[in-house]
């Protein structure tokens, strides 16, 4: 072997051991040998993606959501059933498409809205207050004169109502100052007295249009201050004020009544001809009669002016406790305004006392949740706009079926997200998917605290969430 050996380095071939042991010191070498350092861009992107299967989607609150769903549901069936009076032979199933579509544009806007952190909702602030206050005057000189009143105008064939538009712009004002006047005890005379200033503002433009809506607004203004922590003795001043001022504005009212009411109601015009609106204040004085009268119901006979809550009644009672069932309904082909102002005794009547009870639970379930999500937020602004949302739908809805049941005068009130009309629908439908996004970016989830979307708000809005009892 050594002789092979020795022709093979004569004829310059390197020795066949030395093959081997090439060979066998290879593995070796790549062992030893140093890694090439990763791209940087590789690497990031690889933190990138482990960090977003670490951190879950943030989703919105899953009763929130459901209660959103079991009212849609429920505007279908029972609009359907209390809209009799507009069914035509053409078509049977118009009002139901109709209300279909604005309730598909309406859950549009609200898993839009759902997805807007909370941020955007204060650069958007002035923006819909301004806007809310110019539609609100532009209706008082130019709107369309429904009822001896002018209530709304018309866009890309919808009507709009900016009065349901002017409570959302209070609910998004007071939470906005309330939140930048915090302190240690309750809030700045400053933020009070600007709240205020816009609830005057905001009453005013609303007081020529109807008492409810006017005192609606209060409700929910005082109803926010509260949350916000306001002292006692600048609420009971701040109650002082209203009280003065609506009584000033409520006789003045009351002593000035215009003629031809009926004909007004009716037309919108005068004996002349002229577009004239009702001065309410004759109005308000008869129902308020009404209300205060001591006869009893089945004693009364059925006029022109109290046709709306005798039939209302009528229907209720029909009702009983477990209903009729949808479509079966006797009240809702004599009910005047059965579709909207009046829906909640069709509901009655459909689904019994079990079936009006069943919807206010739902309601009051609302206000409750939205208080359980305004106790996880960090920050005064989101746990006062959640809150404040929550509490304009609810008392909408109890405002409406007071005025249904008798509780409260007759008056003109939708039922949030149950009565027609795409106004009331769209800015309902905004109100939840504003509660929805606080749920998703603001408010804790289980153990955790989803604090960016509140980092983001302005320095001036970094007060001390409030309703979080012994935190301060």
């Amino acid at each position: 072997m050594s002789e092979l050996d020795d022709m093979l380095r004569a004829a310059g071939a390197p020795p066949r051991h030395s093959n081997r042991a090439a060979a066998a010191d290879t593995p070796a070498a790549t062992k030893s040998a140093p890694k090439a350092p990763a791209d940087d861009t590789a690497a990031k992107e690889s933190t990138r993606r482990s960090d977003s299967v670490a951190t879950p989607r943030p989703k919105p609150d899953k009763y929130l959501v459901a209660f959103y769903v079991a009212l849609c549901l429920i505007s279908v069936v029972e609009l359907y059933s209390a809209s009799s009076r507009e069914v035509s032979s053409g078509n049977i199933f118009g009002p139901l498409l109709r209300h279909l579509m604005m309730l598909v544009i309406g859950i549009v806007i609200c898993i839009g809205v759902s997805r807007v952190k909370l941020k955007y909702f204060v650069i958007l602030t002035p923006w819909v207050v301004g806007l809310s206050i110019l539609a609100m005057l532009y209706v008082l000189f130019n709107g369309q004169i429904i009822n001896g009143a002018r209530r709304s105008f018309s866009l890309l064939g919808i009507q709009i109502q900016p009065s349901e538009m002017l409570k959302m712009s209070a609910v998004l004002v007071i939470a906005y100052i309330m939140s930048r006047n915090q302190e240690p005890n309750g809030v700045r005379t400053k933020g009070v007295v600007w709240c205020a200033i816009f609830v005057c503002i905001f009453s005013l433009l609303l007081f020529s249009q109807g008492l409810t809506n006017t005192l609606l607004l209060m409700a929910i203004s005082l109803s926010m201050m509260l949350i916000g922590g306001i002292q006692w003795r600048k609420f009971g001043l701040l109650l002082l004020f209203y009280g003065m001022a609506g009584g000033f504005a409520l006789y003045h009212k009351m002593n000035t009544e215009a003629q031809d009411v009926e004909t007004i109601m009716e037309s919108g015009v005068d004996a002349e001809g002229n577009k004239k609106t009702v001065d309410r204040g004759g109005i308000w004085k008869s129902r308020l009669a009404r209300y205060n009268s001591d006869e009893p119901l089945y004693n009364m006979p059925i006029t022109a002016e109290n046709r709306q809550e005798m039939y209302a009644y009528m229907a209720q009672a029909n009702g009983g406790v477990l209903g009729v069932l949808p479509g079966n309904s006797r009240e809702t082909a004599r009910l005047p305004l059965a579709f909207s102002d009046y829906i909640y005794s069709i509901v009655v009547e459909d689904l019994g006392l079990v079936g009006g009870l069943f919807l206010l639970v739902i309601y009051l379930s609302l206000l409750g949740r939205a208080g359980v999500i305004a106790s996880r937020c960090d920050r005064a602004f989101s746990s006062m706009l959640v809150l404040g949302m929550a509490v304009m739908i609810v008392f909408q809805a109890l405002f409406h079926m007071a005025i249904n049941t008798g509780v409260f005068p007759v008056s003109g009130q939708p039922l949030p997200m149950i009565s027609k009309g795409g106004t009331s629908m769209l800015v309902t439908s905004l109100a939840f998917g504003i509660m929805l996004s606080i749920s998703r970016y603001v408010s804790t989830v289980g153990n955790k605290k989803n604090t960016r979307s509140e980092a983001e708000l302005p320095d001036e809005l970094n007060a001390v969430n409030p309703t979080q009892i012994g935190n301060n």
